[in-house]
């Protein structure tokens, strides 16, 4: 398993941008699919991005499709995810997680991801 710490949740007004940052330890970060995942107040988790071993294979949730990006950074440990025109139904928590081994067809999927971060709070005011 990865630790995993996120940073760079904030309040913004619709419309406006964040980037979120996860920061991996170990040795081992790039053989791990990552994922973002959200959870709004008094709701489940859901799934927000996902990427593969390297930059090229990226999974999105519909409703940020257009407007997030996933990235990472192998030689720094950090998979990012920049948010842009932001609206007040992306206010959550946002976890960074790890899987080892993931189904291709279930990176969506919370029980693929066998580590997570502790969470950065984002909040989009109308």
């Amino acid at each position: 398993q990865v630790q995993l710490v996120e940073s760079g949740g904030g309040l913004v007004q619709a419309g406006g941008s964040l980037r979120l940052s996860c920061a991996a330890s170990g040795r081992t970060f790039s053989r791990h699919y990552m994922g973002w995942f959200g959870q709004a107040p008094g709701k489940e988790r859901e799934f927000v991005a996902a990427i593969g071993y390297s930059y090229g294979s990226t999974y999105y949730a519909d409703s940020v499709k257009g407007r997030f990006t996933i990235s990472r950074l192998n030689v720094k440990n950090t998979v990012y995810l920049q948010m842009n025109n932001l609206k007040p139904e992306d206010t959550a928590v946002y976890y960074c997680a790890a899987s080892r081994s993931p189904n291709y067809d279930r990176v969506f999927a919370i029980p693929e991801y066998d580590s997570w971060g502790q969470g950065t709070q984002v909040t989009v005011s109308s």
